[in-house]
Formats: C-alpha cells, structure tokens, sequence
C-alpha cells in the first residue's frame, strides 16, 4: 500500500549479500506475523464487555472533555445548546437529546429522549444509544420496553451492510448485562462472523469493502469494541487503517460548498447533482472520529490539521451533535500540506492526484472502476477511450491504454508516470527509450506506475506478458 511519506525516486539497486539476508530475515518475520494475525483472527474467545454505563462512546476522559467545553462555553458547545434549547427540529433527537443530558444532566431533555427512543420514528441505532446513555432516568416499564425492542433488533442479523451492524452492535453492547445470552451472541456474530469471517478477508483480497460513505459507522464499531470489549479490530488488517485516513483526505473534491449554516469538503461520489450534505456531514464526524480513535498516529494528527478550520465546523441540526461529540480542539495537528498530492493503493487499485491543496487545484481520481476530472470547478466523469490525450496534474501524467501501447511523453517536474486501462495483476514488459527493457505489474485496478527520466522527450512501449509474479516490480 501506499505511505504516508515524501515521495522519492526509485532507483535500481544490487543487493549485497548481507542485504539479502536481512531481506530474507525480514520476509521470514513478516511471515510469522501474517501466521499469528491469522490465527487470532480465527480465534472463537467470547466477547465480554467489562464497562459499566455509559459505554458508548461517552467513556470517562470523553465525558470530561465535554463537559469543560460545556464550563468555557465553546463554540461547538454554544452551538448544540442553542438548537436543544431552542427547540430546533433534530434529524436524531435521540443522540442529541441524550448527548445534551449526559453533559448537562438535564432530566427534561433524557426523558424526551426516551419517549422518542420508544416511538415507532426511533432505529436501533439511536435506541441503543438513549438506552445506554439515560438509564438513570428508565422507569421499569420504559427499561422493559426498550430491552424488548433492542433483543428484537439484535435477533435479527441478516442485513450484513456496515451500518446495520454497527446498529446492532450498539444494541448488544448497551444490553450486555441487561439479558442473559442474546447481547453475547450478538457481539461475537460482529466480531468472529462477520469482522474475522467476511471484513477481514475482502480486505486482505483487495475488495473494497468499505464504501466511503459507510465509514463513520465503521468507525463507531471500531470506537464501542475497543472501549467496551478490549478489542482492537484494526490489529487484523493494519495496513489497510493506516492507509485510510490519507486516501479518506485525498478523496475530496478540491472546491469547497458554502452552504447556510457551514461550508462542506465534498468526497468523492458517483451520484449527479447537488452535493448530499448529510454525507459531507458524516465524513467530517469520521476524520474527527478517527482522531479520537488514535490521537498519536501521525495520519491522525494530519487530519487534525485538516479539521482545525473553523468555518467547516458542523453547525446545522444534523451534525451539530456529531461535531460536539467528536471534536477535541485541543489537539495539536500537522498540516495536511505535508501529505503527498499523489495517492496510489495498489491493493485496492485506486489513484488519486491532486495538482495543489488549493481550493481551484485540478484533481483525478480513479476508484471502484469510477473515473473522474475535477477542474475549474467542475466534476467531469471520464472513460479511458482509444487515442485520449494524457492528463498532467503537475505531480504527475496519467496516460489511457485502451488499446494504445506506445507513448511519448515529456516530463517536467513530474513523480511519476500512471498508465490506466490495463489488464488487473498482469505482468508487462516496459521498454523506455534508452533504458533497459524491465518487466513491471498492474495493480487489482489495471494501473502500471512508471518512473521515467525527466526533462527530454522519451517514448515507452508496454506488452503484456502474464500473470503478475511474486517480485514483477
């Protein structure tokens, strides 16, 4: 996978014989690391919870955190007071009513929480987390209500999409002890049968299993088992969470919206017309989710960076709540400016490239077999057609083998060279004028990444030769 570091040339080297045996040494303890992560993701322990309630996502250093800002009186919190108290119409009366009673310890607002939790309106996911978060203020007819309708919720586990187990992962965790067996049953089918048995090995695969709209409920799966069971689900597949939180950064549009109550960083999205607000929402609550998921981590501190401006602060009624939950302003951050502008996952074939971090940077994207152009304001879906001209982003050349293999191209100050259209995890050979013929492999998206000398006129001719063999590149 790609890196979360300065890009740098790629220069051919001879190992010495020390080195290789390093190599070989390394290749042997990567081995069994891969065997024992295996292992323990087949392991069948039962999940327990060890937490009392509060459980989700209001952990002790959570709860603190928020009701200073409640004491200082930030923005984030002005904000969600003023549209609780003023009795604006929340998308998710449940999570903001709760929210604003566990900081305040409001009763007015849990009990209106509850008589929403318990109204044909309510879904699991909110139940679950008015259940948890105001069991103080449940009269035993309500507790033996909501119990009954969070048992049905978790019974019923067929829909395998990731916010439907998110839902019912919060329902089993917010009953653990409230039920006998059906929360144990509930927990283990999220974490052994479908993270370990499905998630796990699509991602090992290749399979983009995690659409980016469904990451923020990703993340609150990541957030309950861990402060609640003691699991790290990320430990299973840790290439591919170090990878996402820079390709979640690089897969927005570069031009910003200014709607009325905030402006919005648009992600990527195969949908035509006005941007889906609600989305845009979410995939703010997820960087600031994944912050708090692992305040050290340097992709973290760079999101950080990003989230740091204020005019992009959720302030409408929909992610007001999620912005006050999240978002911790005292963490320090990295600028984003550091980030590479080129993004290449090999494992899941896709591309992103960026010309700037400016607002009216020109931007290219390639993922899921979706191909796009963003420039001078606009999105623009492309297909890689017979004899299209290459597209230079100023960090690099993106060139369409449809049916072309030669080409002649001439670099400038640009990293790299990306030749879509190919055939996925195929070997070619590559003769670059002047050079020796060597042979290179595609990507899971058919895409051959090239370092081409700069500064003169140099043509390249691709063939394919076959099937991509361990050590092609």
């Amino acid at each position: 996978m790609c890196s979360f570091v300065p890009r740098m040339g790629c220069d051919r080297v001879v190992m010495t014989q020390s080195e290789l045996m390093r190599a070989k040494i390394g290749l042997v303890a990567a081995f069994c690391w891969i065997c024992a992560t295996l292992a323990a993701q087949t392991s069948d322990d039962p999940v327990a919870v060890f937490t009392e309630h509060p459980r989700l996502f209001l952990r002790p250093q959570r709860i603190r955190l928020l009701k200073r800002e409640r004491e200082r009186a930030s923005p984030r919190w002005q904000q969600l007071e003023t549209l609780v108290q003023g009795g604006a119409p929340m998308p998710e009366s449940g999570f903001a009513w709760a929210l604003y009673f566990q900081v305040t310890a409001n009763p007015e607002f849990g009990r209106k929480a509850i008589v929403w939790a318990l109204s044909p309106a309510a879904d699991l996911r909110q139940q679950a987390l008015v259940f948890d978060w105001c069991q103080d203020l449940l009269s035993e007819a309500q507790r033996r209500d909501l119990t009954a309708r969070l048992a049905k919720g978790i019974a019923d586990a067929a829909d395998p999409a990731i916010a439907a187990v998110r839902s019912r992962t919060l329902a089993a965790i917010a009953l653990y002890d409230h039920l006998p067996a059906a929360p144990q049953r509930a927990l283990d089918a999220t974490v052994h049968q479908w993270w370990e048995g499905r998630m796990v090995p699509a991602l090992l695969g290749g399979k983009s299993v995690v659409a980016r709209d469904d990451a923020y409920a990703l993340w609150e799966i990541l957030h309950a088992v861990r402060d609640n069971a003691n699991l790290d689900l990320r430990e299973s597949v840790p290439g591919f969470f170090k990878e996402f939180p820079i390709e979640h950064l690089l897969s927005h549009y570069p031009a910003t919206y200014a709607a009325a109550e905030n402006q919005y960083r648009i992600g990527i999205t195969r949908k035509a017309g006005e941007p889906d607000l609600r989305a845009a929402a979410l995939s703010r609550a997820v960087e600031l989710a994944m912050v708090a998921l692992d305040v050290n981590a340097a992709e973290s501190q760079v999101l950080q960076g990003w989230l740091m401006h204020d005019h992009f602060m959720l302030r409408g009624t929909y992610g007001a709540p999620y912005e006050f939950l999240w978002a911790n302003p005292y963490q320090p951050g990295l600028s984003y400016y550091h980030v590479p502008l080129i993004y290449h996952n090999a494992d899941f074939g896709k591309l992103f490239v960026r010309s700037s971090w400016d607002e009216d940077a020109e931007w290219f994207g390639y993922f899921d077999g979706v191909m796009q152009m963003f420039s001078q304001g606009h999105l623009t879906p492309l297909s890689a057609q017979p004899n299209a001209p290459p597209i230079s982003l100023k960090e690099a050349v993106i060139c369409f083998a449809q049916q072309a293999r030669k080409f002649r191209l001439t670099l400038d100050e640009e990293d790299a060279v990306f030749i879509l259209g190919l055939r996925p995890v195929r070997s070619y050979q590559v003769e670059i004028d002047d050079e020796e013929v060597f042979e290179a492999g595609t990507d899971r998206g058919g895409i051959l990444e090239l370092d081409m000398p700069r500064g003169k006129p140099v043509g390249v001719r691709i063939k394919e030769v076959g099937p991509v063999t361990p050590g092609a590149n």
